[in-house]
């Protein structure tokens, strides 16, 4: 779990992901050698911070975003969310700006409807600020924030190890609105012919969906994707005996809606753990669901 704590501490808001970007093209550099297959590493200006790893010849892509929610300094000491973070007075928040390195409080004016930061001078307009991480792991779970999405680029991570043939790709922006994936899957497309993808990201527990009970395979979220493609890997799933949960939600979205509105006949699938206390700085997920979600990626890898 250090490579997941690594990962859940970096500075990566929605638009300033080039620390995850440079942390993993680090790290990718540092690990490729012992991977079953030397990917190509392919960034630059036309994919902006984004990253594409191609493995062999590509059937299937993995798409799982670098970003996490947080919040931007306004004016005074007004803040506004950056994606959907959960806002409770007291919550710690950090970052830096050029007068140095910030950690403050979170203060919600309930009376006036405004988000505001409790600290000992005034912060920068433009500022991102992000929850202080404040990583935990039991013999059962992990507990952190951003392990939405961080825990879906760990996922990435672990199936590249041995991954033969495919791509994963870094995209950036999910969390607040998207933008990334729509070029980075008409270049996948262009290339490489592939119009497959698994969706490494992290859902929700709800009523229907329980920790420890392995990673929710989604019938639909607010879009739907192809059926007889979620039918495929739910049969691979079942044959190969690898716990799963069907979702079904009305709401929620993810990379894929991209893919979905794209010209290009792309199937989907979302493929994640659950957790509990969403977009929180206490976000939870069952460790039997993290070792499930890894064993179906790398199947489906294989298999699709």
């Amino acid at each position: 779990m250090e490579l997941l704590k690594q990962l859940c501490e970096i500075h990566a808001p929605s638009g300033n992901e080039i620390k995850m970007q440079h942390f993993l093209l680090q790290y990718i550099e540092g690990n490729k050698n012992s991977w079953k297959t030397q990917p190509e590493i392919i960034v630059g200006r036309e994919f902006q911070d984004c990253i594409l790893l191609v493995f062999g010849k590509p059937r299937t892509a993995i798409f799982a975003h670098m970003d996490s929610i947080g919040f931007m300094v306004r004016y005074g000491k007004q803040l506004i969310r950056i994606g959907g973070p959960r806002t409770e007075s007291g919550y710690i928040l950090v970052g830096h700006d050029s007068k140095g390195t910030i950690e403050c409080t979170l203060e919600i004016d309930e009376e006036n409807d405004e988000l505001l930061y409790d600290f000992e001078r005034e912060i920068e307009r433009g500022t991102e600020l992000v929850f202080k991480c404040n990583f935990r792991e039991t013999d059962d779970y992990v507990q952190s924030c951003y392990l939405d999405n961080r825990l879906g680029v760990w996922n990435a991570l672990q199936v590249a190890e041995s991954l033969e043939n495919g791509i994963i790709a870094f995209s950036c922006w999910e969390e607040h609105g998207g933008g990334s994936v729509a070029y980075l899957a008409k270049y996948i497309y262009e290339k490489f012919g592939v119009n497959q993808a698994l969706i490494s990201d992290i859902t929700w527990v709800t009523e229907g969906v329980h920790p420890g009970l392995g990673p929710a395979v989604s019938l639909r979220d607010s879009l739907i994707p192809r059926r007889s493609f979620v039918k495929k890997i739910i049969q691979i799933a079942e044959n190969a005996n690898i716990p799963f949960q069907i979702e079904i939600e009305s709401a929620g979205g993810s990379d894929a809606k991209e893919l979905q509105h794209s010209s290009i006949p792309w199937d989907w699938c979302f493929i994640g753990a659950p957790e509990d206390n969403v977009h929180s700085p206490d976000e939870i997920v069952h460790k039997n669901d993290i070792v499930n979600m890894v064993a179906l990626y790398k199947l489906l890898m294989e298999e699709l």
